[in-house]
């Protein structure tokens, strides 16, 4: 290049040419190294500025491309010091050097194109960034098939700059994929399997899932295209391939609408002339009270003659589907009914035996007790 030999005529006229090209070298490699530490300040003031804004684009842009910028300057660099000490030495490995820049730089446009993905996958569903994030699970799907889609391209680029037939290798991967999808079929049943999970959506990521067919159920914490990770409420990882949700039936606690207190309550026999006013308290209670979703059925009903007790039910639905709070919108209501029985004098039964006695026993019994007593008198 032009601005090298000028270079290299004004360090001749101060140092013997013999030595010249090893100064050089010595100077872009100092020059690319102190650079690089340069854009690397630079991005590092520019990361701060951008986060100060709370917009997606900025910085993951911002992000994305400190690195890459750091190691452009540095790979370049040594590679021009290499390209000089190549041509003065004379070396074969001067013709290899221009391809080797042109594919470090298909390198680290990957990587930028790479974590500028990731970055902004992150942003695009954290509510720092984002009024209403997008859905974690769809956002997941996007971001791991765009990575796949810059590192084939990349791979296909590269093999062409280095004199491979790309034609060649696609025509080989259509006829060896027959191959490959019967050695991998549980592979590839996991792949669609991850794939129809992204498209019917039976749970995203953070849903409570649980199969009645398996003992699965936890907080699903990520949807890979081969397994999904579940974390079951011991705190244990589950890892599940793909393929076993075609087969089983699994269900979604966390998109109810509203949860069920169902309870059944007994009183003590004595309190049957009671139990119509206390149907009707907790009836009345139940339908004023501020956490039961009152568009929806409500039943209060005496239920059966029970061995111990006479059994009402109490049929309802929260308003809130969180677990804590709903079991604390039922304790309420348990207790409330509590109070409603004792407030007319009755008592929650509990299993209990009753003996009746006969006041005066068969004359044919009384005989036997009689002649038994004289016996033991003789």
């Amino acid at each position: 290049m032009d601005w090298i030999k000028t270079f290299e005529n004004w360090l001749i006229q101060y140092i013997d040419a013999g030595r010249v090209f090893w100064v050089e070298i010595f100077c872009l490699v100092l020059a690319a190294l102190a650079l690089g530490f340069l854009v690397n300040k630079i991005f590092l003031k520019l990361e701060k500025k951008a986060g100060r804004t709370k917009t997606v684009w900025d910085d993951a842009l911002v992000d994305a491309c400190r690195k890459p910028a750091v190691w452009l300057v540095w790979i370049v660099g040594v590679n021009f010091a290499a390209s000089i000490a190549a041509r003065q030495t004379g070396s074969e490995w001067y013709d290899y050097i221009a391809q080797a820049n042109k594919l470090a730089v298909l390198f680290i446009l990957s990587l930028f194109l790479v974590n500028f993905i990731k970055r902004a996958e992150r942003n695009l569903v954290h509510p720092e960034y984002m009024q209403e994030p997008l859905d974690e699970t769809t956002v997941s799907a996007m971001g791991k098939l765009l990575r796949a889609s810059v590192i084939i391209t990349a791979v296909l680029i590269g093999m062409q700059l280095m004199g491979y037939s790309v034609s060649g290798v696609l025509a080989f991967g259509g006829i060896g994929g027959i191959a490959v999808g019967f050695a991998a079929k549980d592979l590839l049943a996991n792949f669609f399997g991850g794939l129809m999970i992204y498209l019917d959506r039976p749970f995203s990521v953070g849903d409570w899932v649980r199969s009645p067919d398996k003992e699965i159920e936890g907080t699903v914490e990520d949807i890979g295209w081969r397994l999904t990770r579940i974390r079951t409420f011991d705190k244990r990882p589950l890892y599940i391939p793909n393929s076993v949700f075609n087969t089983i039936s699994v269900e979604n606690p966390s998109r109810m609408l509203n949860r069920r207190i169902f309870e059944t309550v007994g009183v003590r026999y004595d309190d049957v002339e009671v139990l119509p006013e206390i149907l009707e308290d907790v009836k009345a209670m139940i339908k004023s009270h501020e956490d039961i979703d009152q568009d929806l059925i409500i039943m209060v009903n005496f239920n059966k003659f029970a061995a111990s007790s006479l059994d009402f039910f109490v049929y309802a639905y929260t308003k809130t589907t969180d677990w804590a709070e709903y079991h604390r919108v039922k304790q309420d209501v348990l207790f409330k009914i509590s109070k409603a029985i004792i407030g007319h004098g009755a008592e929650i039964a509990f299993p209990t035996s009753t003996i009746h006695l006969a006041d005066q026993l068969p004359e044919s019994t009384a005989k036997d007790v009689r002649l038994e007593s004289a016996g033991e008198g003789a």
